[in-house]
């Protein structure tokens, strides 16, 4: 399956073959855990309260949250969405016992995948990656509420800047990775992330853990 990218490079300085490498020790076990102050385990939470047999997982990283997670039955469908051919390639190799559907993406833009929806997806750690604000990180949270059958839940985690309390640590760490165009989130807030998820979802609930907004909300039903 073909996509027309747009060439865009946010959020992706993190994610070459060597940064993918020492992504997980570097970021996930140690910055998530004592800058951000939200260890793996409540992610992983998510995907337990969560994942469905019938998921997509967008933003794919590494793969460490799919290896890790557990689903419903041993042979879920398991997709993978993201505009970075060195994730896809590894988490699609790290969870080859799935035997995932791989898509390569622009969430700004429309997505057709050209594929039967899914009953949940997970987006961790992607929107404080999207250029610009709610109003139009809220543009990625359409197009993947468009991808759900009626009543799934799209479910993640994002770093927040205003609303949540952030130690020292966090705030430096925030400044440089801004600066670097590694995050794009200076001005990110619990009140603007609500508002983003409201206007696609139903049932949306946030949990703040440390400066982390863990989210899920839930495709619209038809009306009967």
């Amino acid at each position: 399956m073909e996509f027309v990218i747009e060439k865009q490079n946010y959020g992706q300085s993190a994610f070459s073959k060597t940064g993918l490498a020492l992504y997980d020790f570097c970021v996930l076990h140690v910055v998530c855990r004592y800058a951000w102050r939200c260890p793996n385990e409540r992610v992983l939470a998510a995907y337990r309260e969560h994942a469905s047999n019938n998921h997509l997982d967008v933003g794919v990283g590494t793969g460490y949250f799919l290896d890790h997670a557990r689903f419903p039955t041993a042979t879920p469908r398991i997709a993978l969405l993201d505009l970075n051919a060195n994730c896809l390639e590894r988490t699609a190799r790290r969870i080859g016992r799935y035997s995932p559907e791989v898509y390569q993406a622009n969430l700004l833009a429309p997505i057709d995948l050209k594929a039967r929806k899914f009953d949940s997806i997970g987006m961790n750690y992607v929107l404080h990656c999207l250029p610009g604000g709610f109003p139009d990180k809220g543009r990625a949270i359409g197009h993947l509420a468009a991808l759900l059958n009626p009543g799934g839940v799209l479910f993640g985690a994002t770093l927040l800047q205003g609303g949540v309390a952030r130690g020292p640590l966090a705030k430096t760490l925030m400044h440089l990775f801004n600066a670097r165009h590694t995050l794009n989130n200076t001005g990110d807030t619990h009140e603007g992330l609500t508002e983003a998820l409201e206007r696609h979802l139903t049932d949306v609930h946030i949990e703040i853990v440390g400066c982390v907004a863990l989210f899920s909300g839930r495709a619209r039903r038809l009306a009967p």
